[in-house]
């Protein structure tokens, strides 16, 4: 089947700027793109309109801004085209009145992304920010090359899990649900008949390898992703944890000369590594995704030569003399001098017992991205009131007919970034609910109907919808033992909060009450719930090894 190439349509009333971008386009992306330049409002609808009744997805969509055209930013909100287009907004260089609007429509959602006009005959700025433009589009599509083929029941949990955890990893995936007959056309080519689901094919090998219901581990194994550690093998530094801080850690630590390791026993990023946009990390001015800023730090600390060791959780943390151990779920054992606990923290459950069952068939925990084209058409909920939740709201409106964001306090200035607010209010299909709670579902196969109370009436009112819950967290630190200080809630102590210790040493900034573990990012007490906050402790966690490091030398 011949499947039609996307489109790149360009409007501007200016015929200077329209020549310029038009021979831009037209040379470096026409081959691969179908590219559209019109001069005026009513044949770029009927184009739209077109594209749209002959099933043909529009990557871009250019309006130009300026002298020349004043309107150009209302003209590009309300030209019709799908939520999954990028709207750019194009400006001469130098035209700085445009700025402040651009940046307003910008941060109130009117428009995606803004791009200057290429003024040289070959500009390689305007190329590199379009690249960047397509690819983010071809990812709000979907992609076709399949490096994995899965094949499993549509709402089965494990399924799901599987789907999100290579998602996140940046593996590119086609899902066949196995009711389907291209599921069971690919089950039968690949020689597989009454399997144990869901099924993994390694598209992308040779050896075409099948796994059969098939644990982290073996999939780990089965990619290469396995490394195994001998058992007089140690590390400088051993990091738990590949969020934010634990590759903020793992970059700065293995730059700079230290024997590394880091220890995931899911995926890249942690909470961060969901979050569809993050608009407000340093360096991207656009925006960019959780997911895709944490594959550049893995690729950039594996780069530097850390070790990465995948799907094996830490179970246990031992100290015996000058050296630590890190105990790990397929019983081996991990040595290293320093270890940097990153381990994050996991969305707060709803402990709705009838919602819990319906977990990945209807009710998400997390901004499970690759859910989001399945809720088209349908009414979604989101439960929770910070930053996670708002760009997780915003995402999913890109899909669903309508998304309300379900919040218990009376206003989302206190727990939300102002962006995030001023977006959700302009969004059309986005409302939000405050003082209101889940308390129930219903539902057998798949999630019928939600149940909400008004905090303050105790009103109560069935809703039809997908729900996806953000509710704040909970420390992932089960795993350490006694000998790490923590407060109620699990949070791991660090520096003056520690309880007094014998020996010459205090506990450093982060340090905690084990000497040598130092935490950083959520797990600890008192960090700022933000990516860059997370980075920065983890970079900083690595210069306060390098202190104790130095310590254990002169001690020798």
């Amino acid at each position: 089947m011949t499947v039609d190439r996307p489109a790149i349509v360009l409007l501007s009333r200016d015929p200077g700027m329209r020549a310029l971008v038009q021979r831009a386009l037209r040379r470096r992306y026409a081959n691969d793109y179908d590219v559209r330049v019109h001069g005026d409002a009513a044949s770029t609808r009927e184009t739209l309109d077109r594209l749209r009744a002959d099933g043909v997805p529009v990557a871009l969509l250019m309006v130009g801004y300026g002298a020349a055209e004043p309107d150009g930013l209302s003209v590009l909100e309300q030209l019709p085209v799908e939520r999954t287009a990028l709207r750019v907004s194009v400006v001469r260089w130098g035209d700085w009145s445009t700025t402040r609007p651009i940046f307003d429509a910008i941060g109130m959602g009117r428009v995606d992304r803004w791009l200057t006009c290429p003024e040289l005959e070959s500009d390689e700025e305007f190329h590199r920010t379009v690249s960047e433009f397509l690819d983010e589009a071809a990812t709000r599509r979907g992609t076709s090359f399949e490096a994995v083929r899965l094949v499993g029941r549509r709402w089965d949990r494990r399924t799901q899990q599987l789907r999100d955890m290579f998602d996140r990893n940046h593996i590119p995936t086609g899902f066949y649900d196995v009711a389907t007959p291209d599921g069971q056309a690919i089950l039968l080519g690949a020689g597989v008949s009454d399997p144990a689901l869901p099924v993994v094919l390694l598209h992308f090998r040779r050896d075409a390898t099948v796994l059969q219901n098939p644990s982290d581990i073996q999939i780990a194994d089965a990619f290469g992703l396995f490394e195994p550690v001998g058992q007089d093998e140690e590390f400088d530094v051993a990091i738990v944890g590949a969020g934010p801080a634990g590759l903020g850690a793992a970059v700065y630590a293995a730059s700079e000369g230290l024997r590394t390791i880091v220890l995931e026993t899911e995926a890249v990023g942690g909470q961060a590594g969901t979050s569809s946009l993050i608009r407000n990390y340093l360096g991207f001015p656009s925006g960019i995704s959780g997911s895709r800023l944490a594959f550049r730090a893995y690729e950039q600390a594996w780069t530097f030569g850390a070790r990465f060791h995948f799907m094996r959780a830490a179970t246990a943390l031992a100290a015996s003399g000058n050296h630590l151990s890190v105990r790990l779920s397929d019983n081996s054992s991990v040595r290293s001098a320093t270890v940097v606990v990153a381990t994050g923290a996991a969305y707060r459950r709803l402990g709705v017992p009838e919602l819990e069952a319906l977990t990945g068939r209807g009710v998400f925990y997390g901004a499970t991205v690759s859910e989001a084209s399945s809720v088209r058409g349908k009414q979604v909920y989101v439960a929770g009131g910070g930053n996670s939740a708002g760009q997780a709201a915003v995402h999913l409106a890109r899909y669903a007919d309508r998304v309300t964001v379900l919040v218990r306090r009376s206003s989302l200035a206190e727990t939300m970034s102002e962006y995030l607010i001023r977006e959700i209010e302009a969004a059309p299909n986005i409302a939000v609910r405050y003082r209101t709670e889940v308390v129930g579902g219903t539902g057998t196969e798949f999630l019928e109907s939600l149940r909400l109370r008004d905090v303050d009436t105790g009103r109560e009112e069935e809703v039809p919808g997908t729900l996806f819950v953000l509710i704040g967290a909970e420390p992932r630190s089960h795993w350490l033992g006694e000998e790490i200080a923590k407060d109620r809630r699990g949070y791991v102590l660090t520096g003056a909060d520690t309880p007094p210790r014998a020996g010459p040493r205090a506990a450093a900034l982060l340090e905690t009450s084990l000497p040598g573990v130092f935490a950083a990012g959520d797990v600890r007490r008192g960090s700022v719930k933000r990516v860059a906050a997370a980075v920065g402790e983890g970079a900083l966690a690595v210069s306060l090894v390098h202190s104790y490091l130095g310590w254990l030398r002169a001690a020798r």
